[in-house]
């Protein structure tokens, strides 16, 4: 199976130091990752230290290397208790909210993004949770692709492109077909981590995420959401209770 690589969290005080150090890992190998920016971030947890001067010019000049951007949220701030449409996580900071507001916080992320030259139709839910609100609300403002979703091909599901992640990474999944995505939070990363995805570069066939947005999507019925769903809910208790 090929692998992706996503990282979450990417904002101007994140713990630049882990940043670098797991860019230097990507670059060692040629790889280019999606990266989920915060347009306005409010999340006292991503303050991490003093924020990166010309901030946005770096995430411009990464996206011209070839590196691959998302709307992450809009502040990134959890106001719902809610796990909407792929309930790996029981917080939100967009399913359970009004469908105007919802689409007022795409726009604002939007407009965010654009006044530093940066654009994207990616939209990368913070804490995976979204809701039918959020698909709307993101046709309605130019967005066609999520990083999310479980399955080992990108597929297409109410006029959206979704592009999975992994439920769970393992040796076994060489021997498989299909494309998933790892989830990357550099912010929390320690040295252990560090040799971990060391590991998984040299062991596992890795790709750009510019590949994996080249993937033909299939489409995906109610069944085969309704088996995602569960699946979301079975990983959101094994964590919860294991």
């Amino acid at each position: 199976m090929k692998i992706a690589i996503r990282m979450d969290d990417i904002s101007p005080a994140m713990d630049w130091d882990k940043f670098e150090a797991f860019r230097s890992l990507l670059e060692e190998y040629g790889i280019q990752p999606l990266i989920g920016v915060v347009p306005d971030n409010q999340d006292d947890n991503l303050i991490l230290g003093r924020e990166k001067e010309e901030f946005w010019k770096y995430v411009r000049q990464l996206q011209q290397s070839g590196w691959t951007v998302a709307l992450h949220g809009y502040r990134h701030v959890y106001t719902e208790k809610k796990g909407g449409l792929f309930p790996l996580n029981h917080f939100s900071e967009f399913a359970g909210v009004p469908y105007g507001r919802q689409k007022e916080m795409l726009e604002e992320g939007r407009k965010i993004l654009e006044s530093h030259g940066i654009s994207t139709d990616i939209f990368m839910a913070p804490a995976h949770s979204y809701d039918g609100n959020t698909l709307k609300a993101l046709a309605q403002t130019g967005f066609r692709r999520i990083t999310d979703g479980f399955g080992s091909r990108p597929y297409r599901w109410h006029g959206m492109v979704f592009y999975p992640i992994s439920f769970r990474l393992k040796s076994s999944l060489k021997k498989k077909e299909g494309f998933t995505t790892l989830v990357v939070h550099s912010n929390t990363m320690d040295g252990d981590d560090l040799k971990r995805y060391r590991g998984i570069l040299e062991g596992q066939e890795v790709i750009s995420f510019g590949e994996y947005l080249a993937q033909q999507p299939e489409e995906r019925g109610f069944l085969g959401r309704f088996w995602e769903y569960c699946m979301a809910a079975v990983k959101h208790l094994l964590v919860k209770f294991l």
